[in-house]
């Protein structure tokens, strides 16, 4: 049976190797862009239209036009087909022209000027909504007709994608009746108090996805190869579900480039706020990329109070307080650690291991992101879980000449251990398949000391994969054996995550990831083998670093403390760019606050030396720690144009 959790192990990685390297055939394939566009309204009429993703027809003229200027080509679906099939190819600087909702707009004003233009488009349709089951968000709005579509497919310029039949809507996602994409949400039945199952959430996608597909082709005479995700929200039941339906092709409404090598879901560039074609040259140009963050760090703990009523009045008040702060990130606590003691004695979201203190983070991330307008990461830990497990299932430490249980900062699970790395896989996933987020922050309890991990099966792994000795003192008999003891264990911790990430994306595939780094590893690295943690690696594995300056009060000279902090990270190819510096708001010791002058000292210390993303923990709504005007003038971002 041991051997047998060895090999399981190796397999793992193995497969996780090949993942990783596997590809390349088309390595060298150019980039190409997808544009999205809504309803093309006349000129002047977008002014006064509430809808930000008008854009009025002489606009879109004059994207078209420059992208014909600066060498832009626009290709067809058909092309990329093509070109992913390995029959033809695509140019660098190639374009796909997409526009949601099948308005007709679309007939009376895009389409002339595809013909002028000669170029090819997409548009997506709505089954329930051409059919009259249901209507547009906006009143008013006109949709196209049977006929013009039809006119338009033979047209050859064309091409005619399902936006499914009836999944462009909200349903319920949570007990506190907020709305959520149909398409990705598991419906909670508020009478029942129940959430939809894997089997009844698969069976709904999947005739969904099958009726939007032969509603088309009953009405277009055209079977549609492409699928657009309503509100570009997608998962991988819904991806099978589409290639079931015919519908390879799939795009959702993430920034960014993409290559034909990966043609199931394509990245699409939304044009919102009807951007003049200065504003459309940059957009394309640069992708929206190169943001700055700014990050509040929100306690739930803070947050919940056993008076239900009053835990919404709090949420209320922090909901508030972020939305006129001026930021785009929340780091949200997704887990309850009433002690205070790091470990997760229960979690604020469904799950099939621990307690649920209250169904609780779907809603306020979602009221989050909908009315304070910011990114949600849930703050999760790695391997910090308070239950009744088995004590092999954690790290052990060498302590008083024999291997025990640790007992250092956290209670944390194995690593190493294959019952444990599935009990805390399963949490991870359940987080995606209940709550939208838009990445994951693992917490600082992802770490190894120099007497960690020591457990038989931590032993026999370091020694059957690693080639290292399996024995403490061998381990420890020089400097050099420490240090690549330590650095396979950091990987391990690493890879692990990087795991737990990809269970979530299962059902939210455009999370970003953050991980949590002491500050001493940065500053000196000879500090890794207390920590089992590398900033260089962690540059490799996450988008963000979040550099925890919370030995701040302990320096003697903090201003130089911070200094030393920067300094370090530049010192790294992007190390700024993809550092977080979190600065605290509450002194660590002595639990008393972090005076306001100390604290904006510090926070344009940052921004000076090139702090590119800031964040603070943690965000106390009660004592207006650290004070919201101080907050709207110091740390909140410029509006963007």
């Amino acid at each position: 049976m041991f051997q047998l959790k060895i090999r399981w192990i190796k397999n793992l990685f193995l497969l996780f190797f090949l993942m990783t390297h596997a590809g390349g055939i088309h390595a060298e394939e150019h980039h190409f862009l997808v544009l999205n566009y809504h309803d093309i309204v006349k000129v002047g009429s977008v002014k006064s239209s509430l809808n930000s993703m008008d854009v009025s027809v002489d606009n879109l003229e004059e994207h078209l036009v420059w992208l014909k200027k600066n060498n832009y080509k626009v290709v067809s679906v058909q092309d990329v087909i093509d070109a992913a099939a390995g029959k033809d190819s695509i140019p660098d600087k190639s374009v796909l022209l997409t526009f949601d909702d099948g308005y007709q707009s679309f007939y009376t004003r895009v389409f002339p000027l595809l013909k002028k233009y000669h170029y090819p488009a997409t548009v997506a349709l709505i089954g329930a909504w051409i059919e009259g089951i249901d209507a547009p968000d906006e009143s008013g709005k006109q949709l196209l007709t049977w006929d013009q579509v039809r006119e338009m497919a033979k047209s050859g310029l064309v091409e005619i994608a399902s936006h499914t039949y009836d999944l462009h809507k909200s349903v319920v996602a949570n007990p506190q009746g907020d709305s959520q994409a149909a398409a990705v949400t598991r419906i909670y039945n508020i009478k029942t108090g129940q959430y939809e199952t894997d089997a009844q959430y698969r069976e709904r996608i999947h005739l969904a996805l099958r009726k939007s597909a032969e509603f088309i082709f009953q009405h277009a005479g055209v079977w549609p190869r492409v699928m657009v995700w309503p509100y570009g929200e997608y998962n991988n039941i819904a991806l099978g579900a589409s290639r079931e339906a015919g519908m390879s092709m799939t795009m959702g409404l993430i920034d960014g480039f993409n290559t034909v090598a990966n043609i199931d879901v394509l990245r699409r560039l939304i044009m919102t706020d009807n951007p003049d074609v200065q504003q459309f040259a940059e957009i394309v140009s640069k992708l929206r990329t190169g943001r700055s963050l700014r990050v509040a760090h929100v306690d739930m703990d803070f947050l919940y109070d056993e008076d239900p009523k009053q835990t919404e009045r709090n949420i209320e008040a922090e909901i508030l307080r972020i939305s006129k702060m001026h930021i785009n990130t929340v780091f949200l606590q997704a887990y309850s650690d009433s002690d205070g003691d790091g470990n997760a004695e229960a979690l604020y979201f469904p799950n099939r291991h621990l307690p649920v203190k209250q169904d609780l983070f779907s809603h306020v991330a979602w009221q989050l992101k909908n009315r304070a307008g910011v990114n949600v990461y849930a703050w999760m830990p790695i391997f910090a879980y308070e239950n009744v497990l088995p004590d092999s299932w954690y790290v052990q430490e060498w302590r008083d000449g024999k291997a025990q249980k640790s007992n250092r900062i956290y209670s944390r699970l194995s690593v190493f251990q294959p019952e444990a790395r599935h009990y805390i896989s399963a949490i991870y996933e359940d987080l995606g398949r209940y709550c939208n987020v838009d990445g994951i922050l693992f917490h600082d309890d992802g770490t190894l000391s120099d007497h960690e991990d020591l457990s038989p099966v931590a032993l026999s792994f370091g020694r059957d994969v690693w080639g290292l000795p399996d024995q403490f003192e061998k381990l420890h008999a020089t400097a050099q054996m420490r240090l690549t003891w330590t650095q396979h264990k950091a990987e391990l911790i690493n890879q692990f995550t990087d795991e737990l990430a990809n269970r979530v994306r299962d059902n939210r595939p455009g999370i970003k990831t953050a991980r949590n780094i002491y500050a001493l590893p940065l500053l000196n690295p000879n500090n890794e083998e207390l920590y089992s943690q590398s900033f260089k690696a962690f540059l490799t594995h996450y988008n963000y670093v979040v550099i925890e300056t919370l030995l701040l009060d302990e320096a003697k000279k903090p201003s130089q403390w911070l200094t030393e902090l920067v300094e370090a990270a530049a010192r790294y190819p992007e190390g700024l760019k993809k550092s977080i510096f979190e600065l605290q708001t509450v002194d660590k010791k002595t639990q008393e606050k972090i005076s306001s002058p100390l604290f904006i000292e510090q926070l344009k210390l940052l921004i000076k030396l090139g702090g590119y993303h800031i964040g603070y923990y943690p965000d106390d709504v009660y004592l207006d720690q650290p004070h919201l005007t101080d907050l709207q003038k110091h740390f909140s971002l410029p509006a963007l144009p």
